[in-house]
């Protein structure tokens, strides 16, 4: 079903609003007949819905820009939000029923009032693995949405930040917020054809997130353009909107890792990688294969660390002493490890983590960013993970693998859409170290303009 709102991006609805061509009412309407599609994903993606405030929020938009008092680019924009963040008056479940009777949120979480304030129309909250804690975005709770590519054949969207990637993909928001702890916010993107964006993890403000790791959760937007996530980004920083001059590819020198970011890559990725790599060089920019032993050494110190469970089960435990048999057996299993990490252990993993993010920055610091597909593989059949533990925890750490790196590293990182449409999606990542979010993003959208050239975009 096609609506106003297939992709596209965030800068051409709003030229749409501004000219009268198009309301935010019908923007509204246009997402909901998308999500009531009896043929859809619409009632997997969404686990709650907010019609009569989101026609509500978009009367009160026309009538303002009607008035010539819009409130900034987004103003009138359908987004969806992760089911991982507060929003009045409803239960935030983390894609869980383990906290389906909680208290409703008395506040917004502070990204999304942020959005709010800007005019986006908030329309629901997205389906996502239980609690963020896997990469494939499999639920079975509220169930799983299907990918955008060879639906037919039931094909994962990523996750964790499943429903927000489809809630896109399919027109049932113009954008997406999610959350990237390992990936959640890239491995989507990259398996739905779509650009999404990792700043650092104390970039934007967490109040009113549910925690899944508080060392590397981060907050991101998914969107169709580099420019939507760069948009989306400055409003949640409570920054003005500003525009972004790309750099020139000719100048760009990027560093390609030699060491485990390839090791069982796909051949289809691969070969969708290095044609795009090519493309980039013939625009002029320089691609370095350098050796990063450091990569090698993560996933000795990821394995034995234990970082993300023991943060995960000092906010879990007492939950799952009173409802454990309520959780996914899969979430279940992850978050029952950190039980067992003593506090030496954890402290060692922290200290050896600055350690290693400092020869990482120093090993790289020269180069413009670091760059390797985002995921080894495209999205996996659903059917074989969900009959499968052994087979969806292997596929869930080799999914994982390529963007966990980044967050361990605390970098900011952008998976970018490299494949030929038609062909299944491929994400090209582009990472640099921390806090240099404007400078990536202006980086990104150089690369996003050559690559979607090639691509016929």
């Amino acid at each position: 079903m096609t609506t106003a709102l297939n992709a596209q991006p965030l800068e051409t609805l709003a030229q749409s609003l501004d000219s009268g061509s198009i309301s935010s009412v019908a923007l509204v309407e246009d997402a909901l007949l998308q999500v009531h599609d009896a043929s859809g994903q619409g009632s997997r993606v969404y686990t709650q819905l907010f019609e009569s405030q989101a026609f509500d929020a978009a009367r009160a938009s026309d009538l303002l820009r009607g008035a010539g008092l819009k409130r900034s680019v987004l103003d009138g924009i359908v987004v969806s939000v992760k089911d991982l963040f507060d929003v009045t008056g409803h239960v935030t479940r983390a894609g869980s029923v383990v906290l389906a009777d909680a208290p409703v949120a008395v506040s917004d979480a502070v990204v999304v009032a942020r959005l709010r304030a800007a005019g986006a129309i908030v329309l629901g909250t997205t389906n996502m693995t239980e609690f963020a804690f896997s990469g494939l975005g499999l639920n079975p709770h509220y169930g799983t949405p299907l990918g955008p590519f060879e639906r037919s054949l039931g094909r994962i969207p990523g996750g964790s930040s499943s429903g927000a990637a489809v809630s896109v993909s399919d027109g049932m928001a113009a954008a997406a917020i999610g959350t990237d702890t390992g990936g959640s916010v890239r491995i989507p993107s990259a398996f739905c054809g779509l650009v999404g964006f990792k700043p650092s993890a104390q970039h934007l403000p967490k109040q009113g997130l549910v925690p899944l790791s508080s060392s590397l959760d981060s907050i991101g937007p998914l969107g169709h353009r580099v420019t939507c996530c760069a948009w989306l980004d400055a409003i949640m920083s409570g920054e003005p909107i500003s525009t972004i001059n790309p750099r020139s590819v000719a100048s760009l020198v990027f560093a390609k890792p030699k060491q485990v970011v390839f090791d069982g890559v796909e051949p289809i990725v691969l070969q969708t990688f290095v044609q795009a790599c090519e493309v980039l060089q013939q625009a002029g920019a320089t691609i370095v294969e350098i050796d990063v032993p450091e990569f090698s050494e993560w996933q000795s110190i990821h394995a034995k660390s234990g970082l993300v469970a023991a943060e995960a089960w000092s906010w879990h435990q007492h939950l799952v002493a009173e409802k454990g048999d309520r959780y996914d057996p899969r979430v279940l299993s992850r978050l029952l490890v950190g039980e067992h990490i003593r506090a030496g252990a954890y402290i060692e993993a922290l200290n050896r983590r600055k350690d290693w993010v400092n020869r990482l920055n120093a090993r790289t610091h020269a180069f413009d960013a670091i760059i390797y597909p985002t995921v080894a593989v495209i999205a996996p059949l659903l059917a074989p993970l969900i009959e499968s533990d052994e087979l969806y925890g292997k596929i869930n750490a080799l999914v994982l693998r390529n963007t966990a790196i980044m967050n361990y590293f605390d970098a900011c990182s952008l998976s970018l859409p490299c494949h030929v449409m038609g062909q299944a999606p491929v994400g090209m990542m582009l990472s640099k170290r921390s806090g240099q979010q404007a400078s990536l993003l202006e980086i990104s959208l150089a690369c996003e303009q050559v690559l979607n050239r090639a691509r016929g975009i």
